[in-house]
């Protein structure tokens, strides 16, 4: 096979992954990376996860499909009920269980390493979504990023995969600006 064939074995392999869920998961990742605020990302991050629950269901990957359902919840709850003030004590529990279900599902959708993947990176986004500061939660949502994908880049979502490294590059614009914006505040010591 020479290079130009290979190039186009790719590309089909490629397109046929490609759905219309998968991109409006792409599109939607894309703009939670880059949202100015904690509520923004979460709302942002729930459409996200919609759209790819569904498109990993047709791509058969029950984990991520699963897990995506989970941040779904998640992301409503914490956007809704996580304030700077704090948060109601029930919510902790809440996400617990989701923790735990998380886990379990987790375990009973257990396809190796993308199911590993796609559990560790929800676990971490549990924890990303309980945060008040937009940039401790977009610093662990950065590390849920990379388990997600290693699960894309396996099961074969090019959108999943594109998605994720749209979302660390929108991540890292995100934090970049913020750190640019405090030091401007903060004088500099002399």
């Amino acid at each position: 096979m020479t290079i130009p064939e290979s190039w186009l074995v790719l590309l089909h392999g490629a397109l046929g992954s490609l759905d219309l869920f998968g991109l409006l998961g792409l599109a939607c990742g894309l703009a939670t990376g880059l949202m100015p605020n904690r509520r923004l990302i979460l709302m942002s991050s729930a459409v996200c996860s919609v759209c790819f629950a569904i498109h990993f269901l047709r791509l058969g990957s029950t984990t991520g499909m699963a897990m995506n359902l989970i941040g779904v919840a998640q992301c409503l709850l914490a956007a809704r009920y996580v304030t700077a003030r704090g948060c109601p004590p029930w919510l902790g529990a809440a996400f617990a269980l989701t923790f735990l279900l998380a886990a379990g599902l987790t375990l009973s959708t257990w396809n190796g390493w993308p199911s590993a993947f796609a559990g560790i990176g929800t676990l971490i986004s549990t924890t990303a979504r309980l945060q008040a500061s937009p940039q401790v939660m977009r610093g662990l949502l950065m590390g849920s990023t990379l388990c997600w994908a290693s699960h894309n880049l396996i099961v074969g979502s090019v959108c999943g995969l594109t998605c994720d490294c749209l979302g660390l590059i929108g991540f890292s614009l995100a934090l970049l600006r913020e750190y640019a914006a405090s030091r401007r505040a903060t004088p500099a010591l002399a």
